[in-house]
């Protein structure tokens, strides 16, 4: 064989070698990939099942329940209600 020959037969295997090794890493990226995408997925549901359990923690008459039994809390009657118009409190709290 010529040099030319062993030159080109060189660089046929360095390109085959670099095919093969990006072939392998993109491999390798692309199960990662999927594996975010999975745990992306996950993370979404997880989001969701939160926000329902806020929802239901939040609720209004679990509140309210929570509030009479273990706080010993009771709706104010109406002569304890007491009605503060905003200039009159704006007023309050500008007054040195």
């Amino acid at each position: 064989m010529t040099k030319v020959h062993l030159l080109l037969l060189l660089m046929v295997i360095v390109c085959a070698l670099s095919v093969v090794t990006s072939q392998n890493k993109a491999r390798k990226l692309f199960a990662e990939l999927q594996k975010e995408k999975d745990r992306a997925q996950q993370m979404e549901v997880e989001w969701g099942q939160l926000q329902l359990e806020q929802s239901t923690w939040a609720m209004p008459a679990r509140v309210e329940k929570i509030a009479v039994d273990k706080l010993q809390m009771q709706l104010p009657k109406g002569r304890q209600i007491q009605f503060i118009r905003a200039e009159e409190l704006n007023a309050a709290l500008t007054q040195p």
